[in-house]
């Protein structure tokens, strides 16, 4: 346990590293032309394969499952679904079986009093355009083991070594549940004092540099954005505020009332005790039976040679890959991937209530997940909601996220899913702020959460979803 001020240091220096642009190292631009270079320069070579042809994977009839020869990595399997959650209440479905805990961390270091993250560019076969910021180490058990027989992860040997004092933050975080079952991560964030020479694909980045390249469309993995959504400034009262509003001048900029939202801990609409109740209760109410499955014996999904599928060409597909990229532990090798049948909206609705900006969420309920439901964005949908009136209407707050005045949408780009596992996958990131005539009432299963109270669940492990700690770390304080 770390002491009050020793807490409140680490909180400041997050702080200050959020709002903090200037890098005498690597301006923002040379980063943006370092990842454009890395793209041009790194050989990239992605081939569709057959199910028979991928080596060291099988499509095992009898398991009734795609897994590694090592029983390693990771297995697609089947899973039945039964619950009482939204309009459909029973249904198969392949998922990513993934139960290795594995590591996404940053390195930083302190710098004239600003703290610097250790950021590389590491391209991922599935990634939209190759190559996009990681954290320091994005590594599976099965990679730092050396399963695949390849090199061990660079810097490494920082993360299995870290004391306590060097640990700033270390949780357990929950992946898509759609998509894997009741997967999670190590994210950690540790400080060395020791010099750290950054090897070539890698450089030192403040977190407000990190923020303001989020403004792009796919720059920023998915696995950068977990990490640093966890991070926290601290808890204050209201009447505390000037602690650090000398530090963002204009009081009126939203960049300072997200801040406000972020570091105040006593003005929100309903506490946290009564927040709490609400996802207890929601978990009471909804039900989520699940139970293991044949690939070969699911309803409405059938294989051919080269990909497992919906009857209906929705959700997503199953396929095989031959990889072959140049600076990987290992450049070359075949994998199953997860290709998206759309592309998807993840969307937060703020408004200000009482002074303070509240983000609308939802407890929402996936297959895998690890505990029943997860606080979600206000909407997370398929674009193919999107197409009409009708399907609109199916999805709350679908339709006014769609609508939304332009000069209301705060951050609206395009960011990739994590793209180990799944192939080209991206999501609309939208975060819109309503006035005070949309209403406060919303559905049972909705409620109103200040970010600082976002920050918390955050912290306690699986109860903030991957969906909205990806929006959560777009949240720039710099007007």
């Amino acid at each position: 346990m770390y002491h009050i001020s020793r807490q409140r240091e680490i909180e400041f220096l997050f702080l200050k590293s959020a709002l903090t642009i200037d890098n005498p190292f690597n301006s923002t631009e040379d980063v943006l032309d370092w990842v454009k270079k890395r793209n041009e320069e790194v050989k990239v070579n992605i081939k569709r394969i057959n199910f028979d042809a991928i080596n060291n994977w099988s499509l095992n009839k009898e398991k009734g499952a795609v897994i590694h020869s090592s029983n390693k990595f990771f297995s697609i399997e089947g899973l039945n679904v039964i619950t009482n959650y939204g309009e459909k209440k029973m249904w198969d479905q392949p998922i990513i079986n993934q139960p290795e805990i594995g590591y996404l961390g940053f390195i930083t270091k302190e710098y004239n009093g600003v703290l610097y993250f250790l950021t590389q560019t590491k391209i991922e076969p599935g990634n939209v355009n190759y190559v996009q910021l990681s954290p320091t180490i994005q590594a599976t058990k099965s990679n730092y083991t050396q399963v695949h027989g390849g090199k061990t992860p660079n810097y490494l040997e920082y993360f299995v070594n870290a004391t306590s004092e060097e640990i700033l933050i270390d949780q357990l975080q929950s992946e898509q549940g759609a998509r894997f079952l009741k997967k999670r991560n190590r994210n950690i964030i540790i400080k060395v004092k020791k010099d750290v020479i950054p090897l070539e694909d890698y450089r030192w980045l403040t977190l407000g540099q990190i923020k303001l390249l989020m403004k792009n469309d796919n720059i920023i993995n998915m696995d950068t954005r977990t990490v640093i959504s966890g991070i926290s400034f601290g808890n204050y009262s209201l009447n505390t505020i000037d602690f650090y509003s000398t530090m963002n001048n204009d009081k009126n900029s939203i960049g300072f009332k997200l801040l406000t939202s972020a570091m105040v801990q006593d003005k929100s609409m309903f506490s946290f005790k009564q927040i709490i109740y609400w996802l207890t209760a929601q978990k009471v109410n909804y039900e989520l039976s699940i139970k293991s499955k044949s690939l070969m014996s699911l309803d409405d999904w059938y294989i051919t040679e080269d990909t497992i599928e919906h009857k209906d060409k929705r959700f997503f597909k199953v396929i095989g890959v031959n990889v072959e990229i140049g600076n990987r532990e290992v450049t070359s090798w075949d994998q199953p991937l997860i290709e998206p049948c759309d592309e998807g909206i993840c969307a937060f609705i703020i408004k200000q209530i009482d002074g303070i900006i509240h983000f609308l969420v939802q407890a929402k309920l996936e297959a895998g997940n690890f505990d029943i439901l997860e606080i979600a964005p206000t909407v997370q949908c398929s674009t193919v909601y999107s197409e009409n009136e009708l399907d609109q209407k199916k999805i709350p707050y679908l339709k006014e996220v769609l609508k939304a005045k332009k000069e209301n949408i705060i951050f609206d780009t395009l960011q990739s899913e994590e793209g180990g596992r799944f192939y080209k996958e991206q999501n609309r990131n939208i975060i819109v702020k309503m006035d005070d005539a949309f209403s406060n009432q919303v559905p049972e299963n909705f409620t109103w959460l200040t970010l600082n109270q976002l920050k918390k669940f955050i912290v306690f492990n699986n109860y903030v979803n991957i969906q909205a700690r990806s929006l959560i770390s777009s949240l720039s304080y710099i007007s």
